[in-house]
This record gives structure tokens, C-alpha cells and sequence, in this order.
């Protein structure tokens, strides 16, 4: 391994970039929303905003990055999935409420979002597209062009925080779908990409020659091998991130449920005579 890595520069390995990007957004976030009297930062946001930031650097600034372009399609597809299903998940849970409704919720970029992250089409572009891009002729077209695997990568990830949008729903008051809705939504995003991954799992072809130098970082794994564990790692991330949401929704369904036992629905109640009366609700 250490001879495949002697063949690149440090800029290469080590991505100085994103370094800067990094940095940058990391000195606005505590310059801007940790340190500023305006919003409420709690530590786990600060926590999962940073988590965020080292997550995007291991598999986008490192060296990893050279394994998932140049040797591997299974890292390229753990790089893809750890960004779309876990960093921008996070990123978003890092931002506080207040901040979120003043920069996505104004009345510039309210009726944007309304029209993008309607829930059923973010889950069918997020997953189309993705779905697209794992496609063998788009995906080789794509590696083989720098500027258009970045074009493809940030269209995805503008279409994965719109979906991700509509799974948090960081803005309660605009929310409109009920916990039942949006823990559908969850299982249907879920098997909407299970094509794919059924796909590269059990294909016994090689369909992607960018790869093919897979055996010179690990001898023993073969382009088709690196191609079915390729399938193996998308569907397990995103399995386990949507579960994770999913345990969420259903945990806060429940203690919304429980909250409402021994509560009373003072508008269908009538008192006569000292009888409670309870009204049908029929309107």
C-alpha cells in the first residue's frame, strides 16, 4: 500500500482544500452560531457539526480519497454513502432552530424549499439520481471526467439535504406530516434504492474498468468481489442511518402518544346536571 501511495503528491494524499473549506466553516459556525447571543447551541450540536467536519475529511481530504478514485469502487461507494446518509444528516442536526428560520425559513427561500423538499419528490429525485449515478455507462462516463464527478456529487448532496429536510424536519412549525407519514416516508426512501444494491451484490460481472486496479492495493479481492461489497456497504449505511430515524420517529410517536393519555378534549365535552357528556367529534 505504501508503494500505490509513493505515486501521488502530498497534495494529492492530503487534499489541502478541503483543509481551508474545512476551517472555514468550522471558524463561521463557532464565530457565527456558537458565539453569537441570537441562537441556542447546545454541546451535542456542537458535537455532531464536528463529527460531521472529521467524517467529511476522511473520506473526501485523506488518502482515502485516492483508494475510493483510483483502486476501489467499494470505498468509493463507503465515501459516497458516509456522505449523503450520515454527514449531511448531521450537519443539519447542528444547526439551531432559530437559525435555521431565519436563513431557510424567510420569505426568499420559503417557497423554494416548499417546492423542493415536497417529501415525495425529494425521495424520488434523491434516489433516482442516485440510483442513476451507480448505473455502470453513467457512472464510468462520469469518473471519467473531474468536473463532472463533482457536478454529479453536488447535485447529489443538494438533493440528499432536501430529503434528509424532510426526515428531521428541523422547523416543527412548518412541519405538516404526522410521525406515521414520515416513518413511511423513512421505509419507502429505504427500499427505493434496494434495486441498486440488490444489483451490485449479486452481478457476477465486472462493470466498472475504472476499478480494475483493485488488485494492486488488496491481492486477493477481485473487481468483481470490491463490485459486491461495494452493494453490501451502500445498503448497510443507509439501512443503519434510516433506521436510526426511523427509531427516532417511532420513539417520539410513542412519547407523543403517552403524553396524551389522561388528557381531556375540553371541546367535546358537555356538563348537564353534573353529567360529563362526551360529544362525538364531527364536523
Amino acid at each position: 500500500m505504501d508503494g500505490v501511495f509513493s505515486n501521488y503528491t502530498w497534495y494529492e494524499l492530503w487534499g489541502p482544500v478541503w483543509i481551508v473549506v474545512l476551517l472555514f466553516l468550522s471558524y463561521l459556525y463557532v464565530r457565527k452560531i456558537v458565539a453569537s447571543q441570537f441562537y441556542e447551541v447546545t454541546s451535542r450540536q456542537v458535537k455532531f457539526f464536528f463529527t460531521a467536519v472529521v467524517l467529511l475529511y476522511a473520506v473526501k481530504g485523506s488518502p482515502f480519497t485516492v483508494i475510493a478514485n483510483d483502486y476501489m469502487f467499494s470505498a468509493h461507494t463507503f465515501q459516497i454513502s458516509i456522505m449523503f446518509f450520515v454527514v449531511t444528516p448531521l450537519f443539519i442536526l447542528s444547526l439551531p432552530v432559530d437559525f435555521i428560520r431565519r436563513y431557510f425559513w424567510d420569505y426568499r427561500m420559503r417557497n423554494a424549499i416548499k417546492l423542493f423538499a415536497h417529501p415525495w419528490m425529494t425521495a424520488i429525485f434523491f434516489n433516482g439520481l442516485l440510483t442513476i449515478y451507480f448505473v455502470p455507462g453513467v457512472f464510468n462516463t462520469i469518473q471519467a471526467n473531474v468536473f463532472y464527478t463533482s457536478l454529479a456529487q453536488t447535485i447529489l448532496m443538494i438533493h440528499a439535504f432536501l430529503m434528509w429536510w424532510t426526515i428531521i424536519t428541523p422547523l416543527p412549525e412548518v412541519s405538516k406530516l404526522t410521525d406515521f407519514t414520515r416513518a413511511a416516508y423513512v421505509f419507502c426512501t429505504a427500499m427505493l434504492l434496494m434495486p441498486i444494491g440488490i444489483f451490485l451484490i449479486i452481478i457476477e460481472k465486472a462493470h466498472y474498468p475504472v476499478y480494475a486496479a483493485v488488485v494492486d492495493m488488496m491481492p486477493m479481492m477481485t473487481a468483481v468481489y470490491d463490485q459486491q461489497l461495494a452493494g453490501g456497504t451502500l445498503k448497510a449505511i443507509q439501512l443503519t442511518s434510516y433506521g436510526i430515524a426511523l427509531f427516532k420517529i417511532m420513539m417520539l410517536w410513542a412519547k407523543k402518544e403517552e403524553d396524551k393519555e389522561g388528557q381531556v378534549d375540553d371541546e367535546n365535552i358537555r356538563i348537564a346536571r353534573g353529567v360529563v357528556i362526551h360529544l362525538d367529534d364531527k364536523k
